[in-house]
């Protein structure tokens, strides 16, 4: 039993995604901080289909000689870290390496799409990946052959391990106590009362589902759903449509959240902390910021980046809720073995990641020289997130979707726990912000 346990560090899925991000966190910052060698991963720079419009880049101008071979760093390290990964679990690495080839093509093609002018400023590459992928999916069929190359959960956790580098506990000092409050104290309290409606006044039985979207809606979307799936054993199709979900209503927030914001007249900082507590994802909230202004995008961000922190403490919480009440049986009796054979391990690797970035890099160096780290880590990020996005697409039939819906109740459940949502932040954000019951604080604080 024990040899056993000591295998599934280089057997299961978990553990292999924490070594492939701490593989690539190691690489990425060896690379910042020796100077010796390029690291970085392909990056699409907006583009347009005309020249020097608006400063933009051309479609032409994007594929140069650096360009080409990043993007050959890019397909190399990944395809080689993940491929070893699918070897180790026991499948055949013959099937999965073709499978890649064309999954990655699929991929370069979804970050070309996302980055051309117009889309970049209304829909992130996330919503643009699932689209593509169920696109494929739902008329000519994702092919038998492209199968072995869609590991959704597997790029996911990767991803996560390798974005946990980049939530930085120094951002708590950064914002206090009124972050704290923001997104500490509302976040929990929006997933109970999604609980309590979805399974008690809808009465949904697919507990997994509920707990996972409520996580999307109350901290950030796909990451926040993709661990929390993991620690409720979620099924892939439950995970799917979280996802789905979330990004629709995330893309419908990002546009028209800032204006309703400011046809209330709400000053930027107030208006700012709102989106960072509202919007899923991190990446709309910094577009949803900036929409109102230099101080909203900082207080957004740093609102999100503040709660992005409790990924891993919900994680946790969830495993244990779920091994000690949800689905412990009658008579049995649940230790710390049961907690620990659920708990996602790849979160470990988010909070290590995260650790040594806030104590040991950032101490010893600087904010400059941890942001050049995260500048090269985010690609690779974003890299394996759009795998794992696409590959929701390719493995996700419109009609399985319809059918989870459950007469419309998953609908219902997200409309009415998103608006309790901005209810409650709103409220917090004027008690902490508003300046009536505490001192505003002073804007340099964002600098």
């Amino acid at each position: 039993m024990a040899n056993n346990n000591i295998s599934n560090l280089w057997k299961k899925e978990d553990w292999l995604a924490v070594w492939i991000g701490f593989i690539v966190i190691a690489i990425g910052c060896i690379a910042v901080l020796t100077g010796s060698f390029d690291f970085s991963a392909a990056k699409f720079g907006t583009w347009h289909w005309w020249e020097n419009v608006e400063e933009k880049k051309s479609l032409a101008a994007q594929f140069n000689g650096a360009f080409w071979g990043k993007l050959l760093r890019t397909f190399l390290v990944l395809g080689i870290l993940f491929g070893i990964g699918i070897k180790l679990q026991g499948e055949k690495i013959g099937k999965f390496i073709p499978a890649f080839i064309v999954l990655f093509i699929i991929c370069i093609v979804v970050r070309l799409v996302s980055a051309e002018f117009t889309l970049n400023r209304y829909l992130e590459w996330a919503f643009w990946a699932l689209l593509i992928g169920l696109l494929i999916s739902n008329t000519v069929g994702t092919p038998e052959w492209l199968k072995p190359a869609i590991h959704t959960e597997f790029y996911i956790k990767t991803g996560l391990v390798i974005m946990g580098f980049s939530v930085l506990f120094s951002n708590i000092a950064k914002f206090g106590l009124y972050g704290l409050g923001i997104a500490w104290i509302v976040t929990p309290i929006v997933i109970i009362f999604m609980w309590w409606f979805g399974t008690k006044v809808l009465k949904l039985e697919n507990k997994p589902l509920v707990i996972t979207l409520a996580s999307a809606t109350s901290v950030c979307g796909t990451s926040a759903a993709i661990a929390t799936g993991a620690a409720a054993k979620a099924k892939k199709e439950d995970l799917s449509l979280a996802i789905s979900i979330s990004i629709i209503f995330t893309i419908l927030m990002m546009v028209f959240e800032p204006m309703i914001i400011r046809a209330c007249g709400m000053n930027q900082l107030m208006g700012g902390a709102l989106i960072g507590g509202t919007v899923d994802s991190t990446g709309a909230v910094v577009l949803a910021g900036n929409a109102l202004g230099e101080e909203a995008e900082q207080a957004a961000v740093l609102v999100k980046s503040i709660q992005n922190i409790l990924i891993g403490f919900i994680a946790f919480f969830v495993a244990i809720f779920f091994a000690t009440k949800v689905d412990k049986t009658e008579g049995q009796k649940v230790g710390a073995g049961e907690i620990w054979t659920r708990f996602p391990k790849f979160i470990i690797g988010f909070f290590v990641a995260s650790l040594v970035a806030s104590f040991i890099v950032m101490p010893l160096t600087d904010g400059a020289t941890v942001k050049s780290i995260n500048g090269v880590l985010d690609q690779y990020k974003n890299w394996a997130f759009v795998l794992a996005f696409t590959s929701i697409g390719l493995d996700t039939n419109f009609k399985s979707l319809f059918k989870q819906m459950q007469g419309g109740k998953v609908l219902w459940l997200y409309i009415v726990g998103q608006l309790f949502n901005i209810a409650l932040t709103l409220f917090a954000v004027w008690f902490l912000l508003s300046g009536v019951v505490f001192k505003v604080p002073v804007l340099e604080m964002f600098k």
